[in-house]
């Protein structure tokens, strides 16, 4: 490269280069000191858009540096008592690790943490006396997801502040003990008094508090809140934590919708279980790019009220720079090497950063603090957090894993697991953070709360008692609705004649007739994961509208047609997009609001079924843990009912996941009338009873005729199954018993017909609306028997159902065989499962239905084999059958297939 007279390879003169630099930089600060902020902001966005017009692209970035936002300059001032405050952490910080300590004496391997609580103490109490609202809070009580991690601070907190006993500490881990325990993590079903959202299966607490933040704007817009009276939504997050799918998927949603309600604090200990979050970069830089790209307010807390004298003496930038070339992993082994160490890497990097800290010595540089272990750091940041009202704020705090825990595995791989100090370690740690336990008993972890009158409980008690009381604090608020009017289910009860219409339609019809009620009708939540259409909900866009928090900005392209795209402020359907995680989100704010806000709202979340307990099923057992009210609408279910869609979209197996969640009640309905009135029944179950239940129905899109309800049924039909048709004779022994539900009930009326006509055996036919009910009123049945030996025995609905007449049953459904076997042992007589055990196919449903072995020809077959197999049926009658209704005897097994 030849280099020109002037110096620079384009001839350019340095000195001039550094003169116009120096002009804009003055000019800059001119500007900053006149405009102020707003207007170097718009100075800057007109720069960028005329480079851009000359075909000059800018590097982008998405990060500022790695310091903090807040400047010392800028902090404002801390409003409380630093010095009791700190104590006051402290004990906290002592009681939890006992707590854990202790637990794990008694009963080896009983788990714990320790490590997460230590290094968000900090987050939490600066959050505890100054920022979180409880329920008696003028504006609302904050809703405020932990880090599950952390629940021995918590509880530790709550024993100082009187609300849990010293019993209950000691009963950690150990629930079923005398006298009670705490559970692991926050479980709201276990505690329902004291947790309000469960938050430990890893990723679902971001999700869950932004959806949670969005439908209390929903609430206020939609008038059932008075606006500014929902409080906010704090979510404590660990950086690894993040990485799971849910936690970052929806945070668009958050920018989007301004949700300035919204707070997530990510405790940022650079540690996930094994090691660092990311060794070889930056976590804090990492989310700030992600989070300012999708809308959010960052804030970063890094380096705490140490640091800033150094960072005040860097006019240059070179401690700054160093900062950020520095890697995570070498940011956590600082944490466990001596400071002439971190003099020697960090500093030693260059003479300039060894001459700024030459004052300090080697122990005084170990112990550069951290911005999330320095609560005017924090605090600076939650102020700021709360006052930004316009959109949702991350803050980015960086902390050290297992803060106090010192050699016993402060900053280590091994810190998440660690869960045992011996005394010599614990005398560290009493003599850490001052705690008035004596050489004498400190070995035996006792607990330490101070006097009711002590500086520290007054002031924790009076801290709270400004802030609305104390938190986390459950209540069910809202009391019981009044029943629902027979009337709004009544045209459901005549049938359609000849008129087809698929069970999907039927559900649809009877909710846009609820959505009417002037009663009932404003609580319902209508929730769709963009598949409305295929639901044929899209009347619903035009009778109540999609919820928008910001309307409708523009002109539908369907806008001239009837049933037009129509999103209000006052929407009433949260049609979520392509995202069951979202929707099942929106589901169980929905669900839990008596609680949260004394709202007795009650979500209908109407899914490809597919796609519902298969995709989300972590979220819907959170759901059952936070006593969630609503319904579970599985549409275009079935492995055969669902023609085409093939082997990811058909679903055969709901039911059986299903089955295995005590709170979800789950029915297979095949008529209108069904619905009705299982709708009906969860409602009134739900929202009249107050039972904390979530109910699974499942729809199809297969038409057919719906028959009108047979007399009396609703009492059987509610249990599991009713008898809608008995056999026309009592022949005797030719007689069956035939399940059905669903669609793949009218599979087992033609089968009877086809069974009486032509091979002389009746049956009756039983419609199941529900595998699993009928499993577990078997179950309790049973174990009332077993634990009441000298009485006598009771019997099962489905006993008391079957308990006389044929000896074969034949069992057929949509899902998988597991479900009417597992009524095996309370059949009475020969029982044969059929279902659709395999992968799906794209095909008719005639085809489909004959490749699983589930149509009325291999209903027909079975009986007559089961007849066969009871001596009933000749061998050679039965093999005629076989012939007569073209069943193959050497086909595949379509599970195999």
């Amino acid at each position: 490269m030849r280099i020109h007279e002037t110096g620079t390879p384009d001839g350019r003169d340095p000195g001039q280069e550094q003169l116009e630099t120096q002009d804009w930089l003055d000019s800059l600060d001119y500007v900053i000191e006149r405009g102020g902020a707003p207007r170097v902001r718009e100075l800057l966005r007109a720069l960028q858009a005329r480079a851009a017009g000359a075909g000059i692209s800018l590097p982008f970035t998405a990060n500022t540096p790695y310091i903090n936002t807040i400047p010392r300059s800028q902090q404002p001032t801390f409003p409380g008592d630093r010095e009791i405050e700190r104590r006051i952490k402290s004990l906290v910080r002592w009681n939890a690790m006992a707590m854990v300590v202790r637990a794990n004496r008694e009963e080896n391997g009983i788990g714990g943490h320790i490590s997460t609580y230590a290094s968000a103490a900090t987050l939490l109490e600066v959050g505890f006396n100054h920022f979180f609202r409880g329920k008696d809070h003028p504006d609302g009580g904050d809703q405020i997801f932990f880090q599950g991690h952390a629940s021995p601070g918590i509880y530790a907190r709550a024993f100082l502040e009187g609300r849990i006993s010293e019993t209950q500490l000691e009963g950690f881990r150990r629930e079923l003990r005398p006298g009670g325990g705490l559970s692991s993590y926050p479980h709201p079903w276990l505690m329902p008094d004291f947790w309000e959202f469960p938050t430990v299966s890893m990723g679902l607490s971001p999700i869950m508090a932004i959806y949670q933040a969005r439908f209390n704007r929903f609430l206020e817009d939609r008038g059932l809140m008075e606006r500014g009276k929902t409080g906010r939504v704090w979510a404590f997050l660990g950086d690894g934590e993040l990485d799971e799918p849910e936690a970052l998927g929806a945070i668009s949603l958050a920018g989007r919708a301004l949700l300035g309600n919204l707070i997530f604090v990510v405790n940022c200990n650079l540690q996930r279980l094994d090691g660092p979050v990311r060794g070889n970069s930056k976590i804090i830089q990492e989310l700030e790019a992600v989070f300012r790209g999708a809308g959010w307010h960052v804030t970063k807390a890094i380096w705490g009220d140490s640091w800033d004298a150094l960072l005040e003496k860097d006019t240059d930038g070179i401690l700054v720079r160093r900062m950020e070339e520095v890697v995570d992993g070498f940011y956590q082994r600082y944490v466990v090497e001596r400071g002439d160490y971190i003099r020697r890497h960090f500093f030693g990097t260059d003479p300039r950063l060894l001459k700024m800290v030459e004052h300090l010595s080697d122990a005084e540089l170990h112990k550069l603090r951290r911005g999330g272990h320095d609560p005017e750091k924090v605090y600076a940041a939650y102020k700021d957090a709360v006052e930004n009202t316009t959109s949702p704020t991350v803050i980015l705090a960086k902390t050290i894993k297992g803060y106090g825990l010192g050699e016993a595995g402060e900053g280590k791989n091994i810190t998440h697991q660690q869960k045992k100090l011996n005394e010599q370690e614990l005398r560290k740690f009493r003599s850490r953070f001052g705690i008035p336990i004596s050489d004498r008993d400190v070995g035996r972890a006792p607990f330490y709360r101070p006097a009711e009158d002590s500086p520290e409980v007054v002031y924790m008690q009076e801290r709270r008692r400004q802030l609305g009381g104390s938190v986390p604090e459950r209540r069910r608020r809202a009391g019981p609705l009044e029943p629902p009017a027979p009337g709004l289910f009544e045209e459901f009860n005549a049938g359609t004649g000849r008129k087809e219409m698929a069970s999907t339609m039927g559900f649809v019809r009877l909710l846009a007739r609820l959505l009417k009620d002037p009663d009932l009708g404003p609580l319902l939540v209508p929730i769709v994961p963009d598949e409305a259409r295929t639901f044929g909900m899209e009347a619903l866009f035009r009778q109540v509208g999609i919820y928008s928090h910001i309307g409708q900005n523009y002109d539908p392209v369907d806008k001239d047609t009837l049933l037009y795209y129509k999103e209000a402020r006052d929407g009433q359907i949260l049609e979520e997009g392509i995202t069951e995680a979202g929707a099942m989100s929106s589901f169980i704010a929905a669900g839990t609001a008596y609680a949260t806000h004394g709202v007795r709202t009650i979500p209908f979340f109407i899914f490809y079924s597919m796609f519902g307990f298969q995709r989300i099923g972590d979220l819907i057992w959170a759901a059952g843990d936070m006593r969630c009210r609503g319904f579970l609408i599985g549409a275009t279910a079935g492995r055969t009912t669902l023609a085409g869609e093939g082997l990811q979209h058909q679903d055969g197996h709901s039911h059986l996941i299903a089955a295995a969640h005590p709170r979800v009640v789950a029915y297979d309905p095949a008529y209108a009338y069904e619905i009705a009135i299982l709708i009906r029944n969860g409602i009134s179950r739900m929202h009249v009873d107050r039972e904390d239940l979530i109910y699974y129905l499942t729809v199809y899109n297969e038409t057919y005729p719906m028959p009108p309800k047979p007399e009396g049924c609703e009492p059987d039909l509610l249990k599991g199954m009713y008898c809608l048709r008995t056999a026309s004779g009592h022949q005797q022994p030719r007689r069956v018993h035939l399940l059905g539900s669903g669609p793949l009930l009218n599979e087992t009326l033609a089968a009877s017909e086809q069974l009486r006509e032509e091979f002389g055996v009746e049956a009756d036919v039983w419609s199941v609306t529900s595998w699993t009910e009928l499993f577990r009123d078997a179950q309790e049945t049973s174990r009332w028997n077993r634990h009441h030996p000298s009485e006598p025995p009771r019997r099962s609905h489905i006993e008391s159902c079957l308990g006389d007449g044929a000896r074969v049953v034949v069992a057929v459904s949509d899902y998988t065989k597991a479900l009417p076997y597992a009524l095996a042992r309370w059949i009475p007589g020969r029982l044969i499962g059929l279902g659709t055990d395999g992968f799906g196919r794209s095909e008719s449903r005639a085809a489909l239905r004959d490749f699983f072995e589930v149509d009325a020809r291999h209903i027909v077959f079975a009986a007559l084999y089961g007849l066969c197999e009871e001596g009933i049926v000749r061998r050679e009658e039965a093999r005629k059958a076989m012939e007569t209704l073209a069943i193959d005897p050497d086909r595949a097994n379509p599970l195999r297939g």
